[in-house]
């Protein structure tokens, strides 16, 4: 799966720098590399079917993150 760099917001609002996808050495599980735009501005992966994923929580049904630039 083809994850763009770019601005994406998650589901709660916050917003998130997405530098690119990157494969682990061992088991070649592909990671998605981005940083927060608030606070400590820290850089976190996360799995790719994860980020991509749908989210059913408080009402809301929707993508987890959605690319907004």
């Amino acid at each position: 799966m083809n994850i763009e760099p770019g601005i994406y917001e998650h589901f709660k609002g916050q917003r998130y720098e997405v530098f690119g996808t990157a494969r682990h050495s061992e088991t070649e599980e592909v990671f998605v590399s981005y940083r927060k735009l608030y606070d400590d501005y820290s850089c976190w992966v996360r799995p790719v079917d994860m980020f991509t994923g749908v989210v059913d929580r408080d009402g809301y049904v929707g993508p987890r993150f959605r690319r907004i630039e």
